[in-house]
């Protein structure tokens, strides 16, 4: 039996989530070199695009045991589920599972984060987040 995902903790979570990106947006260099380590707007960036990540992540391991397709055993995998499945395209599924592997770096390997490659992930990869809840707000 298909369950559904309740929408007012979807709506409540893509508040949060869009509060984290927003704060992404503000703090965001136009530039990567302005992303420099150990600077509040490095620290800033981070955290709230770590945060956003995480509350999708979350989202996507509950809502794959809300709508009975099992607990996942990855991150990466809940969003893999979800495409498979077809409550997400299989093209954005791979790239929120590559975010997922981007979270872990960033709460693993902080210090040996590419500042580079930040930008470029806080610049690009918030519409994809946005993209799974408005999925997920469909289903």
């Amino acid at each position: 039996m298909t369950r559904a995902i309740r929408p007012e903790l979807l709506a409540e979570r893509a508040a949060t989530v869009r509060r984290h990106l927003d704060r992404v947006r503000d703090r965001l260099p136009p530039d990567p070199s302005g992303l420099a380590p150990m600077t509040d707007a490095t620290d800033a960036v981070v955290l709230h695009l770590w945060q956003a990540i995480q509350v999708v992540v979350d989202t996507a391991v509950s809502s794959c045991v809300a709508l009975g397709l099992g607990s996942p055993p990855t991150y990466g995998d809940a969003f893999r589920v979800l495409g498979r499945h077809g409550f997400v395209e299989p093209v954005l599924a791979d790239r929120l599972a590559r975010a997922a592997a981007f979270r872990n770096l960033i709460v693993h390997a902080y210090g040996d984060l590419d500042l580079r490659r930040v930008h470029t992930i806080a610049s690009e990869g918030p519409a994809d987040l946005l993209a799974f809840l408005a999925a997920l707000r469909d289903v």
